[in-house]
């Protein structure tokens, strides 16, 4: 519903809110008042970075409404504590349950200010808003709508800065599972290193969204927490959600790469590059990749470096690329060291570690043929590589092997193909039903696929039936075209003399039975 153009004298010096409702400002001046119309269902109430969804009609104090989200029939969502609201809101929702129905009445100063919001608002208008809290979800820091990740503070923290990644954090938390605390200590790492402390990646997640002195409850769901493998030092069995109470208590931000010279870019991506190689020596594969990567950030680009330090940084460059298609060959993510090994072929193409190494993942990824030349490279490179030359032969030995099972895979296909292929063609010549499974059909189908198989049956019956037939008659008639060639035989020799016309003409009008055609007897008459 629209409100018509107000007069701009909206005072509010004649209303005066029920002296039921209760001051829900910080500082108690009175400026929100919440009036509860309907009791809450729930115990709890959403805290700042919830999502809640609510039902409101605001009207001035004449009572004129000037927005509905019922009118709409559409509920209203939002981010509490995030300056999406007027302040207002951001005050009496945060005291609601769910399912309660509230009437604020907001002064100008929570609400829209001297100005107002014309022309629906007129300046220093007091409004009315009657909120209906719908539902409300914990916030989502996952970045996914997995909900994976669900905060709830307990208590604010102070500044608006937050930890990035690499930054030192000092925490204090306490894990629970089941209501059993199975963690609870102060500990000190580096953001994206946390795995070495025993910390779940969905905290290092969450960290990322804290402020200094903030404490939070935290619900992790498995693959936040410690997924698939659990944790056996804590007791925590695979596939367990977890809740952590984290508290912030201090960071040290890293500098930013803008920041930075590039002596300074380069002298960190060394460090990163160190602290990756210790945690792959310690087998910590992931964290390695992870710092490696962190690393390239640095010197990914040759933006402002000066001559001197362009080759020291396309070295450290490739040493990086190679370090992350190692890691990622421990692994067992052969296409990301292939596609690092191709990074760093790009650099340097006669790299023989690049090239043994981008061998092995083809290898392992069933391109042996590729792989191959890839070996053979390094061997023409350095012939003295007895690891190459080891894996040109485990490469013709894998060839000889997909081609046989290649072979031999076609060679079954084609039989399955012609097998098929005489069960259809003639499987029902030979009163065999070919063996198809089909999914289970309804009745009428079924009935109507019985009808055409018995008008098949009979009408092959009626075909073998006047087939047999036709060949009987050709038979017949084969008989008697013979017999008619073995008379015709007969006449010619008697036209030589009477006698033997004679002789004839009594065999053929004898009362004795007529020998078969072919017989011994007319053989020898002829």
């Amino acid at each position: 519903m629209t409100a018509e153009p107000m007069n701009t004298e909206s005072s509010a010096g004649d209303y005066s809110p029920p002296s039921s409702a209760i001051d829900v400002t910080t500082k108690k001046d009175g400026g929100v008042l919440k009036e509860i119309i309907k009791e809450g269902t729930s115990d709890d109430t959403p805290t700042p970075g919830c999502n809640v969804e609510v039902h409101y009609t605001g009207k001035l104090t004449d009572g004129t409404v000037f927005d509905s989200s019922r009118d709409k029939n559409v509920p209203f969502n939002f981010q509490l504590g995030k300056g999406k609201v007027i302040q207002a809101w951001e005050l009496g929702v945060a005291t609601m349950k769910k399912g309660e129905i509230a009437v604020l009445h907001c002064k100008h100063e929570y609400a829209y200010g001297i100005a107002g919001s014309p022309p629906k608002i007129p300046p220093k208008a007091t409004l009315i808003f009657e909120v209906e809290l719908l539902d409300w979800e914990m916030e989502n820091l996952s970045g996914k709508k997995d909900a994976g990740i669900l905060r709830k503070p307990v208590t604010p923290g102070t500044g608006i800065g937050s930890p990035k990644e690499l930054a030192e954090v000092e925490i204090n938390l306490i894990g629970e599972y089941n209501g059993r605390v199975f963690d609870e200590r102060d500990v000190t790492f580096c953001l994206g290193e946390g795995a070495e402390k025993d910390i779940p990646p969905g905290i290092e997640k969450a960290l990322e969204s804290f402020v200094k002195g903030e404490k939070s409850i935290l619900e992790l769901k498995p693959k936040y927490g410690f997924g698939d493998k659990g944790q056996e030092k804590f007791g925590i069995p695979p596939g367990a959600s977890l809740v952590y109470t984290v508290t912030l208590k201090k960071f040290e931000q890293s500098k930013d790469v803008w920041m930075m010279t590039s002596h300074e870019k380069l002298d960190e991506a060394k460090n990163l590059k160190e602290r990756g190689t210790q945690y792959f020596k310690n087998e910590k594969f992931e964290t390695a990749v992870k710092l490696y990567k962190k690393a390239l950030e640095f010197i990914d680009s040759d933006a402002g470096f000066e001559d001197e330090l362009l080759s020291d940084r396309s070295a450290v460059l490739l040493a990086l690329h190679l370090n992350i298609a190692m890691s990622h060959l421990k692994l067992k993510n052969f296409t990301n060291a292939k596609n690092s090994c191709d990074t760093a072929l790009e650099m340097d193409p006669n790299s023989l570690k690049a090239l043994f190494r981008r061998g092995q993942a083809l290898l392992q990824l069933s391109e042996p043929a590729l792989a191959k030349k890839d070996f053979e490279k390094v061997v023409e490179l350095e012939p003295t590589n007895k690891a190459a030359v080891a894996q040109i032969n485990i490469c013709i030995q894998k060839q000889k092997e997909i081609h046989t099972k290649e072979k031999k895979m076609y060679a079954n296909m084609f039989e399955k193909f012609a097998q098929k292929d005489r069960e259809w063609h003639y499987g029902w010549l030979e009163g065999e039903k070919p063996i198809v499974e089909i999914a289970p059909e309804n009745p009428e189908i079924e009935k109507e696929k019985e009808r055409r198989k018995e008008e098949k049956r009979k009408f092959l019956e009626n075909a073998k039936l006047l087939r047999k037939r036709k060949e009987e008659e050709e038979a017949k008639e084969k008989q008697k075209e013979k017999l008619n060639e073995e008379n015709q035989d007969a006449e010619d020799s008697g036209c030589s003399g009477k006698e033997s016309e004679s002789s004839v003409e009594a065999a053929t009008s004898s009362n004795a039975e007529q020998p078969e055609i072919g017989s011994t007897e007319v053989i020898s008459q002829q």
